[in-house]
């Protein structure tokens, strides 16, 4: 504790001889030298706001799913690159789905059906899948717990992709377990 002491008294003293150097260095155009250290005092305050705020700032600035769990409604912002994403818990495990209307089932990367309790080294990858990137092969499993904050499933079928994706895709045979499916105002809303 006495050595942080020493060491605070020994910064406090340096920055107090480097802003009196400054100070004596620049006494003709003190009115400069004072417009400038409050330039960067206003910069440096920005930037402390900056990232005190960052959550409330990256919330408004990306805009987050809404699921409205007794209406059974979720509502999902288009995301900069045009696509819809839905964030669920499969199994317990937070996965990123990309909502995919050319889909035709729920398709799991190796690396989510993983985190989701998945064994991808004993499934049997007998199903074929036809991809913008050719054929890949496919394992059929079932997702005990499929929920969206809120808005449960159990037992949906999916499928664990064998080759490489970007992502995990969320299909239409989750899709058709809604009502409702409609893009309005730049927004996909899902209603039960």
């Amino acid at each position: 504790m006495t050595n942080d002491y020493a060491s605070l008294t020994y910064l406090v003293l340096l920055l107090s001889a480097i802003a009196f150097w400054f100070f004596v260095q620049n006494r003709a155009s003190l009115s400069k030298l004072l417009q400038q250290a409050l330039a960067w005092g206003l910069i440096f305050m920005g930037a402390i706001a900056i990232v005190a705020l960052w959550d409330d700032i990256k919330g408004a600035v990306v805009p987050q799913q809404s699921v409205f769990a007794e209406e059974g409604r979720i509502v999902l912002p288009r995301a900069r690159d045009g696509h819809y994403y839905v964030t669920a818990d499969v199994n317990g495990a937070k996965v990123r789905f990309t909502v995919d209307t050319g889909a035709t089932g729920v398709v799991l990367t190796q690396a989510d059906a993983e985190k989701a309790g998945i064994d991808t080294g004993d499934l049997a990858y007998i199903g074929r899948a036809y991809t913008a990137n050719g054929e890949v092969r496919t394992a059929p499993v079932t997702l005990e717990e499929f929920s969206v904050d809120g808005v449960h499933d159990r037992n949906l079928r999916a499928f664990v992709n064998e080759g490489p994706m970007d992502g995990s895709l969320l299909g239409m045979s989750y899709l058709q377990r809604f009502s409702d499916i409609r893009i309005t105002d730049g927004a996909l809303t899902l209603q039960r």
